[in-house]
């Protein structure tokens, strides 16, 4: 199996649009057409890395999974808090990321690191 492919980010404005991009080239890679769900997820991982952490780096790996052939993108980052979905709110500017995400994806979770922080992850078929 091709190693995943890595990018290392400031934790920055300019991390989300750096993120799509290094996914379009990787899905290019991978000769998947359609980047659309997966620029939206990525986006959205990163971001919240990037607003609710607002330290330290940013990774983001992305491969394919070898036996489901789904897609694996995982997003590293130094926070100890753990994303949670909240209940929707009409009057709420912002929380509606990860329900997105959610309903875009065939799985989802976090995994905490021992060193420190944690990886969110999901899955899905594009």
């Amino acid at each position: 199996m091709p190693e995943p492919a890595v990018l290392v980010l400031a934790s920055s404005e300019r991390a989300p649009g750096c993120a799509r991009r290094f996914l379009g080239e990787r899905f290019r890679e991978m000769e998947i057409a359609d980047d659309y769900a997966g620029r939206i997820v990525v986006t959205e991982l990163v971001t919240n890395s990037y607003k609710h952490v607002g330290f330290g780096h940013i990774v983001v790996r992305i491969f394919r999974e070898e036996r489901s052939g789904l897609v694996r993108i995982e997003v590293w980052d130094q926070g100890v808090g753990l994303p949670v979905v909240r209940p929707a709110d009409d009057q709420a500017v912002s929380g509606r990321g990860l329900p997105l995400v959610s309903a875009l994806v065939q799985e989802w979770g976090v995994r905490p690191l021992l060193e420190e922080g944690k990886v969110v992850w999901v899955r899905y078929a594009p």
